[in-house]
């Protein structure tokens, strides 16, 4: 089973997150965070992972550590549901187009996290949330699901297209990463013995 329920609990957050990696990409995201849970829906929708997220953060303060923390659980809650990788594809890469922006994203599920990040946002907001948070979702994401992971941003002026390129791009290439390879029925996609 591919599917996993994990909670984390600070005394900045309270997060419960659910994933089912052969899921259809069904999504319920309550972060507090509006943008935010729109593109969580996003990454869902195009990964083909079932994504349920529950956070209670201390927006009273900033939206900071609960998109972060959400990063965290949910990179916590994909290396579970992966288990020992065996027989998945392990590499996944999609460059995608929406609008003025596109972005390139390759990743590895190696768990070796590293965050290359080329993504220069125009504006320090959209609408009310911080452009910065988004390499921060994407930071504690690689760092927590061991992942090698590298967005680069090909051209675009509009924030908010931007950042959701990205979360598409990302999904794209997770969903190709972490696809089992009929090829690969139960073998490591790896020399070493162990990912």
């Amino acid at each position: 089973m591919r599917k996993v329920e994990i909670s984390r609990n600070t005394a900045e957050t309270a997060i419960t997150v659910a994933v089912n990696l052969d899921g259809s990409g069904a999504y319920d995201n309550q972060t507090g965070v509006g943008f935010f849970d729109h593109m969580l829906d996003q990454l869902a929708r195009h990964s083909l992972i079932d994504i349920t997220v529950r956070a209670k953060g201390d927006l009273h303060i900033d939206d900071h550590h609960t998109v972060e923390d959400v990063g965290i659980a949910l990179g916590q809650a994909l290396t579970k549901a992966l288990g020992n990788k065996a027989g998945i594809r392990r590499y996944g890469h999609f460059r995608l187009a929406m609008d003025d922006a596109q972005v390139a994203c390759a990743l590895d599920l190696s768990a070796r996290p590293f965050l290359i990040w080329n993504l220069p946002f125009p504006t320090q907001k959209i609408g009310t949330f911080d452009t910065e948070l988004v390499r921060e979702f994407f930071q504690a994401l690689s760092t927590h699901g061991g992942i090698t992971l590298h967005v680069d941003l090909i051209h675009g002026f509009n924030s908010h297209h931007i950042a959701e390129a990205c979360f598409k791009a990302v999904a794209r290439a997770l969903r190709e990463a972490v696809e089992p390879d009929p090829r690969m029925a139960g073998v490591l996609p790896s020399t070493k013995g162990a990912l």
